[in-house]
């Protein structure tokens, strides 16, 4: 390893603003970058920890062959109402979606766009609850998967939360 070179990332992510919450978990912004998920977050010892088991959509058209996509609508539409699970989960245990620290999305492509994951349907979807302008950023990976449970299903999120 050079010095200059991590001299340098050393200075980049010093210049980096971290952002803490009065709970002492900080969240770390990718260096340089606006997308709205966090490089890491630091969670102190002596929070409390939440884990959220993958929640899936709920159906949004009853009148919908069961199990089919149209049952559940499009990415953006179930990653809404996965959020919304994941949010009510959340209140159960006394957390809120401000506290979620970290995040795994599971999307399956879309057969009405020829298989391909929609990437940007979850995105319009997910910005609804996490924004840097509400300091919520959690660590997330997103991966697309062959299939979920049920055929019509294209979003899966778990999530853990700490305060």
């Amino acid at each position: 390893m050079k010095y200059p070179t991590l001299l340098a990332l050393l200075a980049l992510t010093a210049a980096v603003p971290a952002v803490a919450q009065d709970s002492g978990i900080v969240r770390n912004p990718i260096p340089g970058s606006d997308f709205p998920i966090a490089q890491s977050v630091e969670v102190p010892a002596g929070a409390t920890i939440l884990y959220v088991s993958g929640q899936v959509p709920p159906v949004i058209d009853e009148s919908a062959e069961r199990g089919s996509r149209a049952a559940y609508g499009d990415t953006e539409t179930q990653t809404v109402g996965v959020l919304e699970r994941v949010e009510a989960a959340l209140v159960n245990g006394g957390f809120t979606m401000d506290d979620v620290v970290k995040m795994q999305v599971f999307l399956v492509g879309d057969p009405e766009m020829d298989g391909e994951m929609d990437f940007e349907g979850f995105m319009r979807g997910y910005t609804q609850f996490f924004s840097a302008e509400r300091g919520n950023l959690p660590a997330r990976s997103a991966m697309e998967i062959a299939g979920l449970v049920v055929p019509g299903w294209l979003v899966e999120i778990e999530v853990m939360a700490a305060r």
